[in-house]
């Protein structure tokens, strides 16, 4: 009879060659073609071992060995088994094999495994990548939801079930698994749902759940617990697909078209219900939604017997929309739809891009169009540019800007632009279409545009004269003025600038920084007598003003 031995698979030969290099198989003699190990594990079934193998020739004996998982190489096996039956495979020269395992203690064990095929070719002591968890395994019998339809009568679904722990060393005697905890999951998709119940005495646990959406996945599982460590928790499987009944909607309107001059506001007042196996009935705490996908031009919300009063504003993006009774994906009720549709004289639209940059000049640009084809721009149009301390008061004219009428078209925008020193670097900003008896006023939302002044005390050189060569700093505070109250600017980057003697011109030498008391940090080297000036004229970031130069001349020797 011809005899070898092979290694398993490459994973059990690195495994075995570098964790467990006293349980290693004896090397292949050069024959070809015998047995290999893929795995040997539980697969979370309790008092059962599965490897699988495939070799050349029929698989003849299967020999299982288990050793404590830290135990040290040279332990005495804790057990073995060799009582295998194909599980599953065509034929035996390729699937898997289980048998029974009987162990004394709970625990992970790994596994090693001799192999014997038709030819007489052997693997022994060939280790398994997986480890066999011998452990209590605690799974969740009779999962049910009742109702198992919920409707809008019966929105509560009550589920149940018995989390049962089955021992490995007695796998047919399952036992209730007493104080268990338990988290019931629906899952949506995009989100999910979890309650936490505990299961009783018998193992049997109850909790309730109120859908949000009208389909969801229900499943339950185990948690770990003091009264099972180092248990293993399933999942029931497969999960539980519900669905709930959405039920027809309908409501009124007391009017389908508004027509509003600019500035007025509107109301639509109706009444809700839904069809239910007791007939219609008011529908309470549903949306009403004026809606052109995907604008919201209003919504309220039915009251306590179904009534509403939607507010239409003449400031609605929306003029041809509908009214919407419910949203997408409510649970248990569908969505009714009204035509809506709604006029507003002469509306005009305006838009405004405003920067203050670093020297007080603000750049404004904008745009100003209307809908109504019956609108004309007059002769001279303007748009007057505001501003204000707090953006809700007190508004005050800075400029008049006139723009040229290119198109004179509906839904054509005629742009306006102005560049001019800003009469205060803190404050809101807002550009105002004034309008005539044919067109309405706009005004966009003010912005808060703003910076501060900036300017350096104090600044010197730390030494002077100075040695030619010799590296020194600089003394001065960055300040920044908020109000009127001059504070330290931390983190500035005000500019270092070098004139030599008898030139004129002053050239770039470095960026210093500020500290958190405004300090200056910062190094430079004497190379020739001459002024040294600085200022924040380069990184003012977005909300300081450039800084007045300040020098202090330099004696190098």
């Amino acid at each position: 009879m011809r005899r070898s031995t092979f290694l398993a698979a490459a994973t059990a030969t690195a495994l075995t060659a570098s964790l467990f290099t006293g349980l290693a198989p004896a090397r292949a003699d050069g024959t070809t073609g015998g047995p290999v190990l893929v795995d040997a594990n539980g697969w979370n079934e309790p008092g059962l071992v599965f490897v699988t193998a495939h070799s050349e020739s029929p698989i003849t004996r299967i020999t299982a060995h288990f050793y404590p998982l830290d135990a040290p190489d040279g332990t005495q096996e804790a057990g073995s088994t060799e009582d295998f039956t194909q599980y599953s495979g065509q034929d035996a020269t390729s699937g898997t094999w289980r048998a029974p395992v009987h162990l004394a203690d709970l625990g992970d064990y790994r596994v090693t495994v001799d192999l014997q095929d038709a030819s007489g070719a052997t693997v022994t002591g060939a280790l398994s990548p997986d480890p066999l968890q011998y452990r209590t395994i605690l799974t969740i019998n009779g999962l049910t939801a009742t109702p198992s339809v919920p409707d809008y009568l019966h929105q509560q679904v009550s589920v149940s079930g018995t989390v049962v722990a089955r021992d490995p060393r007695t796998p047919d005697t399952p036992a209730p698994a007493a104080g268990t905890p338990v988290d019931v999951v629906a899952d949506v998709g995009l989100g999910r749902t979890t309650v936490t119940a505990a299961a009783g005495a018998d193992g049997r646990f109850t909790a309730a759940y109120v859908p949000t959406e009208p389909s969801f996945r229900l499943f339950a599982a185990p948690l770990a617990s003091n009264s099972y460590p180092g248990a293993i928790d399933l999942s029931t499987y497969p999960d539980q697909w519900l669905h709930t009944t959405q039920a027809p909607v309908r409501f009124s309107a007391s009017t389908h078209a508004l027509n509003l001059k600019q500035g007025a506001t509107g109301t639509v007042t109706g009444h809700a219900e839904i069809q239910t196996t007791a007939g219609w009935q008011p529908l309470p705490n549903t949306a009403i939604t004026l809606e052109d996908s995907p604008v919201v031009a209003g919504q309220t919300t039915t009251d306590s017997r179904g009534d509403y009063t939607l507010r239409v504003s003449s400031e609605s993006p929306a003029p041809n929309a509908e009214l919407f009774a419910g949203t997408d994906y409510m649970p248990f009720q569908q969505v009714a739809t009204q035509p809506f549709s709604l006029h507003v004289a002469y509306t005009t639209h305006i838009g405004m891009s405003a920067d203050l940059n670093d020297d007080g000049s603000l750049k404004v640009s904008g745009y100003v169009y209307y809908e109504d084809a019956r609108a004309k721009w007059p002769a001279k149009p303007t748009v007057t540019l505001q501003y204000s301390e707090d953006g809700k008061t007190g508004w005050k004219n800075a400029a008049s800007v006139p723009f040229p009428i290119r198109h004179n078209k509906p839904l054509f925008e005629e742009t306006f632009a102005r560049t001019f020193t800003a009469p205060d670097t803190d404050a809101y900003w807002r550009a105002r279409f004034d309008g005539n008896p044919d067109l309405g006023t706009s005004t966009t939302k003010p912005v808060r545009l703003y910076r501060y002044a900036t300017r350096v005390t104090g600044f010197h050189a730390s030494a002077d004269p100075v040695r030619k060569g010799q590296a020194f700093s600089f003394d001065g505070t960055l300040q920044y003025k908020k109000g009127t109250t001059w504070k330290p600017l931390d983190g500035g980057f005000p500019t270092l600038y070098f004139k030599p003697r008898g030139s004129s011109t002053y050239h770039y030498v470095c960026e210093l920084v500020s500290d958190k008391h405004g300090h200056l940090e910062g190094m430079a080297t004497a190379k020739q007598d001459g002024t040294w000036a600085l200022a924040l004229s380069r990184e003012t970031g977005n909300h300081y003003l450039r800084s007045a130069r300040v020098t202090d001349y330099v004696d190098v020797r």
